[in-house]
C-alpha cells in the first residue's frame, strides 16, 4: 500500500510578512510603554498641581528659595561643599552656610553609615551564616541564637539599646581605654588611627602607593589569573612608593583628660547607629546566606570531601562563590533597606538627612519641599545600590556562562 504525494502548490513562508508582523507587535509594546510613562507623568503633574493649588488657597507657597537662606544651626559632624572660585571644597559645616549645605551634611553623613554599614554587615552576616550550618553545636546555637533574637525584635529597640545600655556606658575620656593599635573608646566618641600624608611626601610617591593599595583590593574581587596580576602590580607600585619615600604615615589618636585629638573620631551617636544596623543587617544577611549554603547539591560537598579538601576549603574555594551568584539580587534589597533604616538615627540625635531636614523645617516652616528633596535624596541612594549590585550581578553572570 502506497502513499500518495500531494501534487497542489506547497504554501510558502512569507518572511516579509512574518518580519512586518513582529514589527507591528513590537511598536504596539512600545507606544504601550509610552502611554503608561505618559499616563503617570501626568498624574504626577496634576497631583502637583492640586497641591499646589491647595496650598496657595491657604496663601502658603511652594518654593525652594530657603536652601539658600543661612542654616544658623550648627551640626555636630559632618561634611559639607562650599565654593572657593569655580572648584567646590569639602569642609567643617557652620551656622553661616546655607540650608541646602546642611542638607549636604546629612546626606554625607547618611552615606557614610549606609556604606560602612554595607561592608561591616556582609562581612558579619557571612559569618553568622556560615556559623549556622557550623559542626561545631555551641558556634551553631550561638549563631542562632543571635540570628532570631535580632530579627525578633524592631530595630528602633535595638538603636537605643546599643545607644544608651552599651556606648554610653563606656569609660569617661580622662579614664578611656586604649586598645592595641592605639584605639581609644570613651563616652565622648571612639578614636581610630588614620593614615595621613608625611610631611615632604611627594605626588608621584602618592599617586604610586594609591594605586598599590586599590590593586590590593582589586585583587581580592577579581578570577585568580587576573589577581596573581594585580598582586604582582601591586608589589611593583607599593615598592616604587617606599623607593620614593612613603607619602602616608598613620595618625595615633592621643588623649587628655577634656579631649582628645589625632587620628579619626566616631561620635558615640555614629557609633550606636553603626552597631545596631549592621548587626540588624547581618542577621537577615546570614539567613540568605544559610538558605543558599543549603540549597547547594550535597554532592559537591561529597565530590570535595573526595578530593581530600577540607570543610573551610570546600566552603571558601567551592560554596561560597557559588552562593554569591545567586544571593546577590537578595543582599541588594538588604543594603537598600540598611541605606533606608540610617533615617532612624534622629532617635539618639544623629544629624543624618532626615534630622537634619526636621530642623531645617522646624525654622523655616517648609515642611513639603523639604520631605520632597528627602525623598528624592534617598530614592536616588537606592537607585544607585540597585545599579551597582546589579552591575556586579551582571559580571558574575557573564564569568558564569564563559
Amino acid at each position: 500500500m502506497t502513499v500518495q504525494q500531494q501534487t497542489g502548490p506547497q504554501p510558502r513562508f512569507d518572511l516579509k510578512a512574518s518580519a512586518w508582523s513582529r514589527r507591528k507587535k513590537r511598536i504596539k509594546h512600545d507606544l504601550l510603554q509610552i502611554a503608561i510613562i505618559v499616563a503617570m507623568v501626568g498624574i504626577l503633574i496634576a497631583f502637583a498641581l492640586a497641591v499646589r493649588n491647595g496650598l496657595a488657597r491657604h496663601g502658603i507657597s511652594f518654593s525652594f528659595d530657603y536652601l539658600w537662606q543661612a542654616a544658623g544651626f550648627d551640626i555636630s559632624e559632618g561634611k559639607t561643599f562650599s565654593w572657593s572660585g569655580s572648584l567646590p571644597n569639602l569642609t567643617d559645616f557652620t551656622a553661616a552656610d546655607s540650608n541646602a549645605q546642611a542638607l549636604i551634611t546629612g546626606l554625607f553623613n547618611t552615606i557614610k553609615v549606609a556604606v560602612l554599614g554595607i561592608i561591616f554587615s556582609t562581612i558579619l552576616g557571612v559569618m553568622l551564616g556560615v556559623g549556622r550550618l557550623s559542626t561545631n553545636w555551641l558556634v551553631r546555637q550561638i549563631s542562632f541564637g543571635v540570628i532570631e533574637f535580632v530579627r525578633n525584635t524592631p530595630l528602633l529597640i535595638q538603636l537605643v539599646f546599643w545607644y544608651f545600655a552599651v556606648v554610653l556606658q563606656f569609660p569617661p575620656l580622662a579614664a578611656a581605654a586604649k586598645l592595641y593599635g592605639g584605639f581609644i573608646i570613651s563616652q565622648q566618641g571612639t578614636y581610630l588611627p588614620w593614615p595621613v600624608l608625611a610631611e615632604g611626601a611627594t605626588i608621584p610617591s602618592a599617586v604610586a602607593a594609591s594605586v598599590g593599595i586599590a590593586l590590593v583590593f582589586t585583587a581580592l574581587f577579581v578570577s585568580a589569573k587576573l589577581r596573581i596580576l594585580a598582586l604582582v602590580a601591586a608589589f611593583a607600585a607599593l615598592a616604587l612608593a617606599i623607593g620614593l619615600g612613603f607619602p602616608f604615615v598613620l595618625d595615633y589618636p592621643v588623649a587628655n583628660r577634656f579631649r582628645a585629638s589625632g587620628g579619626i573620631a566616631i561620635s558615640p551617636e555614629m557609633a550606636a547607629l553603626l552597631l545596631a544596623i549592621v548587626v540588624n543587617s547581618a542577621s537577615y544577611i546570614a539567613e540568605i546566606v544559610r538558605g543558599a549554603i543549603e540549597a547547594v547539591n550535597r554532592g559537591q560537598w561529597e565530590a570535595a570531601a573526595a578530593l581530600g579538601l577540607n570543610r573551610r576549603d570546600t566552603l571558601s574555594d567551592i560554596i561560597l562563590p557559588q552562593v554569591f551568584r545567586v544571593v546577590l539580587p537578595s543582599l541588594g534589597n538588604q543594603y537598600i533597606n540598611l541605606s533606608k533604616n540610617t533615617a532612624l538615627g534622629i532617635a539618639i540625635g544623629f544629624p543624618e538627612l532626615f534630622n537634619i531636614y526636621g530642623t531645617i523645617a522646624n525654622q523655616t516652616g517648609r515642611t513639603l519641599e523639604g520631605i520632597v528633596i528627602v525623598m528624592v535624596a534617598y530614592l536616588l541612594l537606592s537607585w544607585i545600590i540597585s545599579a551597582v549590585v546589579n552591575f556586579a550581578n551582571s559580571r558574575l553572570a557573564m564569568g558564569t556562562s564563559r
